[in-house]
């Protein structure tokens, strides 16, 4: 097994913010946009970044384009002693497998997120045979991905844990598409050092009512401080509170999902000012106008 020396380890609680990436009017990524986010996001309290998500529309990042974007997470990370997780799924064990090695080279990495295989579809045993080798060979630790309705692939409470009881597996980022008997199954018997983080962002507040540890959520690049104080209401036992947050943040981020993810994020930060334009790359189409302004309109009733 190669020797993990993660510079900051990967903290599997708390608000996790998976990068957009900015992009300048002449399409070249905005770097000095991006490093501007990384801070804004861990001064309001996240307790780390993810680089190279879906949010982040890595798939249409060139090589370049990708190094870019975690050599800029990972100086800040660096700068501010926070955790950095960077994507690195696929549906080969091979080419992850790759993938993960060249972490190695990165001492501000402190895991990787890996999502269940795409497509291929395996049988069970099968995603738990990729995961165990994969964790076997990384340099880092693994955030495995479930979101069955982009994979294909749903998997079972008994297959998740199997998974989370991995060594090398240190948290999972569930992202099942709502709360059912599987998720509460699941998080009802955790196996030793493993969490679960909510990844489904209009599903966070239940789904850390049940016990996730936290959330990798792209609706917290904005109101990222109200994302952060809903998760300390819950792990503080403070029912009352997290829940009237809680459902004043859905209601955030069914608005900043009304149109497929990062568009209307971008939107809202072009919005903002702090992307220099609210740009993605097809096939993805910029957000509407009324999706922009009725994501603003929630942020102004949370105060954000």
């Amino acid at each position: 097994m190669t020797t993990r020396t993660p510079h900051a380890p990967f903290l599997p609680y708390g608000i996790h913010v998976p990068l957009v990436t900015p992009f300048a009017a002449d399409g070249s990524v905005a770097r000095d946009a991006l490093e501007a986010l990384a801070h804004d996001v861990l001064d309001a309290g996240a307790a780390g970044l993810v680089a190279l998500g879906t949010t982040a529309e890595a798939a249409s990042l060139d090589p370049a384009e990708r190094d870019a974007v975690v050599d800029t997470c990972a100086r800040v990370c660096r700068e501010r002693g926070a955790g950095l997780a960077v994507g690195a799924g696929g549906g080969d064990t091979g080419a992850v497998g790759r993938a993960l090695a060249e972490l190695g080279r990165r001492p501000e990495v402190g895991a990787a997120l890996v999502t269940v295989p795409a497509f291929v579809r395996p049988s069970p045993a099968g995603v738990v045979a990729h995961f165990a080798r994969l964790a076997e060979d990384s340099p880092v630790p693994l955030v495995v991905y479930h979101i069955p309705y982009r994979t294909g692939l749903p998997l079972d409470a008994a297959t998740l844990r199997a998974v989370g009881a991995l060594p090398g597996v240190a948290a999972m980022k569930y992202a099942g598409g709502g709360i059912d008997q599987d998720a509460v199954a699941l998080l009802g018997d955790l196996p030793a050092d493993f969490a679960v983080l909510a990844g489904d962002d209009a599903f966070a507040s239940p789904l850390m009512a049940l016990g996730a540890t936290g959330g990798i959520l792209a609706s917290a690049h904005l109101a990222t401080g109200r994302f952060v104080a809903l998760d300390a209401a819950w792990r503080a036992g403070e029912a009352r509170r997290a829940r009237e947050l809680g459902h004043r943040l859905a209601r955030l981020s069914a608005a900043l999902f009304a149109e497929p993810n990062p568009v209307v994020v971008k939107g809202v930060l072009h919005a903002q000012g702090r992307i220099p334009t609210p740009d993605v790359r097809l096939p993805q189409l910029p957000a509407g106008p009324d999706a922009v302004a009725a994501a603003l309109r929630e942020l102004a009733e949370l105060g954000a």
